[in-house]
């Protein structure tokens, strides 16, 4: 179970969209956070991701230098 606080002006307009479709308000809260969430967890994995990188001190290397290293071609 989960417990959320709207700002008023869209809690109006799901209390709108849900009347006029006759859906629980539940719906479009699942149907939102099932279309987001993915790009939530990349966008905010791949942050704390680059975040670890820079605090490993490790060096970057550049598309081409790992081309080159690898023996891979454009």
């Amino acid at each position: 179970m989960l417990t959320i606080r709207l700002p008023d002006e869209l809690e109006k307009r799901l209390n709108t969209l849900a009347k006029e479709t006759k859906r629980p308000k539940s719906f479009y809260v699942r149907e939102a956070l099932e279309r987001s969430l993915d790009d939530m967890e990349d966008a905010y994995l791949a942050d704390a991701a680059y975040e670890r990188f820079l605090a490993s001190g490790e060096k970057a290397i550049s598309l081409e230098e790992m081309m080159e290293e690898y023996g891979l071609e454009d």
